[in-house]
C-alpha cells in the first residue's frame, strides 16, 4: 500500500476551529481504505474502512482529547 497526502482547505477541525492540512489516503485495492486528515493545529479525524465493509470513525483534537461522536466533513470521497 501506498499512501498519497495532498493538502486540504481550511474547513473546521475536530477543536471547533478552522485548518487546514494535509489529506493521507491509502488503499489496498481489497477494502482496505485508509483516509486520514492531519489538521495543522494538530488535531486528526480518522476513517477506515475494513475489508468487511464496516468503518472505524474518530476525531481527535490537538490537545490529545477523543471527540465523541465525531462529525465526519466530506474526507475526499
Amino acid at each position: 500500500m501506498t499512501g498519497t497526502r495532498t493538502p486540504f482547505a481550511p474547513e473546521t477541525a475536530p477543536c471547533g476551529k478552522q485548518f487546514g492540512g494535509e489529506r493521507l489516503v491509502d488503499d489496498d485495492g481489497y477494502g482496505l481504505v485508509i483516509r486520514d486528515l492531519f489538521y495543522s493545529c494538530g488535531c486528526r479525524r480518522i476513517r477506515h474502512e475494513y475489508h468487511d465493509g464496516s468503518i472505524h470513525l474518530s476525531a481527535i483534537r490537538h490537545d490529545g482529547k477523543r471527540v465523541k461522536n465525531p462529525v465526519e466533513p466530506d474526507h475526499g470521497k
